[in-house]
């Protein structure tokens, strides 16, 4: 028939859930803003590392996370954030996105990002501890916003 809709065959489907592993792990969380929402970041990424096989990150990854956080709510109090933990090109990256408002004037930007980088400094350590590099960078938004993240070899 001309015109008419062709039925595919379903796909077969998989044997069952794909179990967790390291090549597979890539996770992202709203977090509401709150003081405790570190101690929820430390937990949320002890227990996926161990899920997915990368246990020997799992305490400076951990403390990473709540490190990020803290340093968020520190500077932007109770305002929500994005926590994204990601394993990608042999390494586990770990990126919060918070809603600091954007400076008017660049030295005010730059004295905050000071401010921000020095208060970070159990961060830096475990981090570079470990082998890694950590940062922060103005998030891409109009509104505003900073990008922290966290990066660990294995």
């Amino acid at each position: 028939m001309k015109g008419a809709l062709r039925c595919l065959p379903a796909a077969v489907p998989a044997a069952g859930p794909i179990p967790p592993a390291t090549e597979n792990l890539s996770y992202s969380m709203l977090l509401p803003g709150g003081a405790y929402c570190a101690g929820l970041a430390r937990h949320a990424v002890h227990g996926l590392l161990d899920r997915h096989g990368l246990a020997e990150l799992r305490d400076t990854a951990s403390l990473a996370a709540s490190e990020l956080v803290a340093a968020a709510y520190r500077f932007t109090p109770d305002r929500e954030m994005a926590l994204r933990v990601r394993w990608q090109y042999d390494a586990l990256r770990i990126v919060l996105y918070d809603q600091h408002p954007a400076h008017r004037r660049p030295d005010q930007a730059e004295r905050c990002r000071d401010r921000r980088s020095r208060s970070m400094w159990l961060l830096a350590a475990a981090v570079e501890e470990q082998g890694g590099d950590w940062g922060l960078a103005p998030a891409l938004t109009s509104e505003g916003g900073t990008k922290s993240w966290a990066l660990l070899h294995r």
